[in-house]
This record gives structure tokens, sequence and C-alpha cells, in this order.
């Protein structure tokens, strides 16, 4: 039996959502703002396909730099500890979530 090699292959876990959460993404997720500076967590929202990332940086935490159109540039680390790799991503706002800042 051949194979797929398509981007959402090996996802099935990754790339569901809960019964309860099934449908369309509420509006506030598309419309929310980041600052350059802001750390965010790459989550990705299964529901919308425009501007999302590939699933290898799903979880990941980075920083935005910047935006592009309505997307946002996210800088990540990628790679082993030897051989660190800075990336930047074009990801739109429904698959990002702020890092809640810690009080102190």
């Amino acid at each position: 039996m051949p194979r797929s090699h398509g981007e959402r292959k090996r996802t099935r876990k990754k790339l569901s959502k809960k019964k309860r959460e099934r449908g369309l993404s509420p509006i506030s997720r598309a419309i929310q703002r980041f600052e350059p500076g802001d750390t965010v967590h790459i989550r990705i929202d299964p529901s919308v396909h425009k501007g999302m990332p590939h699933h290898r940086f799903y979880g990941m935490t980075g920083e935005v730099k910047g935006a592009r159109g309505r997307a946002f540039i996210v800088s990540i680390s990628d790679g082993a500890r030897g051989r660190k790799r800075v990336k930047e991503l074009f990801i739109r706002p429904e698959h990002l979530n702020l890092q809640e800042s810690r009080v102190r």
C-alpha cells in the first residue's frame, strides 16, 4: 500500500479537537494582536488551515519579531543543543497563545 507524504501525515491525535471543542473557533482568536517582543506558544488550531505552521513546531515557544500581513513573524530556536538554529515562522494568530507573565 502506498504511503502518504502529505503535510498532515502522522498527526491523527495532534491535529484533532476534543468533542466539545469541535467546529469553528471563536472570532477573538483570529483578531488577537501581539507586540514585538511578546512570548507566544504555538498551538495549532486544526479548524483553520491558513497560516498553519508545520506540525513539528507544535508546542514550541517563540518570540514575536513583527507582523507581515495578517500573520506574525515568530522566532524559535530549533535543533539539538550543540547546533541550535534560529528559525523564523510566519504564523497567523489563530495558532498562537500569549505566554502568561509570572507574578512575583
